[in-house]
């Protein structure tokens, strides 16, 4: 029985301390994020504006408190997230224009609490207009906003925001998805009458 006794300890000695293995913890991870195709579909109804939207997007009026005619969202129900989009008409009015460029980056500035970098420039399109996108990096809940102008007639200002905790690292692919879809919908934007 001693003998029994002693192989046992010896076989339980050996096999916990022959082994090199080094463990290590797990990375924090995300969950996974399946996005929609880039296929897109025409603007239909009486907007002063048209463009071309994802098929994975719904459109659906603006019903904020201070929303005004033709003020829209696209809606991306899988990813939690819209594009919001502000309409206002110049009437030829360069005051207007200049009050609403303001009223753009002042909107921006808003989320400068908790950006860790906003980058504004200049985009000259395929299709010949230019646009201003404003880029905020950090814990925001809008990555990616643009205003787009014939300064004479009229103004449309875009937001994307994310619905869900704005945390950069894990709804990266959305935000770019999304910054790809507001390219899209500026290179084909175009002004009715």
């Amino acid at each position: 029985m001693k003998v029994f006794f002693l192989l046992f300890i010896g076989v339980i000695t050996y096999s916990c301390g022959g082994s090199t293995a080094v463990y290590y913890p797990k990375p924090k991870g995300y969950e996974r994020i399946d996005l929609p195709e880039h296929r897109y579909q025409t603007l239909e109804g009486s907007y002063p504006y048209t463009f071309e939207y994802s098929e994975s997007a719904v459109i659906t009026p603006d019903k904020s408190k201070d929303a005004e005619p033709n003020w829209i969202l696209v809606e991306y129900p899988k990813l939690n997230a819209k594009v919001q989009f502000t309409y206002k008409p110049l009437y030829g009015d360069l005051q207007k224009l200049d009050k609403h460029v303001a009223d753009a980056y002042k909107l921006a500035s808003k989320h400068q609490v908790r950006a860790t970098s906003q980058k504004e420039q200049v985009i000259k399109l395929e299709n010949g207009k230019s646009v201003v996108v404003i880029e905020l990096e950090g814990e925001v809940p809008s990555h990616y906003q643009f205003y787009a102008t014939d300064t004479s007639k009229h103004f449309l200002r875009g937001a994307v925001y994310l619905n869900s905790a704005t945390f950069g690292d894990s709804l990266r692919p959305i935000v770019d998805f999304l910054k790809i879809d507001s390219r899209h919908i500026l290179e084909t934007l175009k002004w009715k009458n």
